[in-house]
């Protein structure tokens, strides 16, 4: 645990909203998409410890690698822009935090326009406690078709303080 293997994915920092668009490969027999392979990811911040990559290096659970925000109390986005358009079947996520009690809201939502119009999917809020509940997991049936983009929106402050975080990231078709 902690440690992946180094992960070489696209990625473009978000300056102000950005778009582009993608196509669907399959991971060996799981269905799952090599957003590696498919997308682009545009993020708003990361901490140089807690690359964006670390989301998509297959760790997982309590100690994984982790992408972090580089900024307290920041609202972030991480946008999955696909090269060719998507149908995404299940979306399977962690979030941890072990350091401060707070609450933390995910917002996903997809579009099938290159970015123009997006679609809510999902809005969940995690709260966590260092002596209590530091690990959530979501794993979703979803029934999207054509995504272009999938969009994460992190609120990491709903409820105290710190930096937004997310633990791993897979889709399947």
């Amino acid at each position: 645990m902690g440690s992946g293997k180094s992960v070489n994915i696209r990625k473009l920092h978000i300056a102000a909203p950005s778009n582009s668009s993608a196509s669907a490969q399959v991971a060996a027999g799981l269905n799952e998409l090599d957003l590696v392979a498919l997308a682009i990811i545009h993020y708003s911040s990361e901490d140089p410890d807690h690359p964006v990559e670390h989301m998509f290096d297959g760790c997982s659970g309590r100690g994984a690698t982790r992408w972090m925000s580089a900024r307290c109390d920041a609202t972030e986005q991480i946008v999955i822009a696909f090269t060719d358009p998507v149908n995404i079947s299940r979306m399977a996520f962690e979030v941890e935090e072990t350091l401060v009690g707070r609450t933390q809201e995910v917002r996903v939502e997809y579009s099938a326009d290159a970015g123009r119009t997006y679609r809510q999917v999902l809005v969940q809020e995690y709260t966590f406690s260092p002596q209590g509940s530091t690990c959530q997991q979501e794993n979703l049936a979803l029934e999207l078709r054509d995504v272009t983009h999938l969009r994460l929106i992190i609120v990491p402050n709903k409820g105290g303080s710190g930096k937004a975080t997310i633990t791993s990231l897979q889709l399947f078709a």
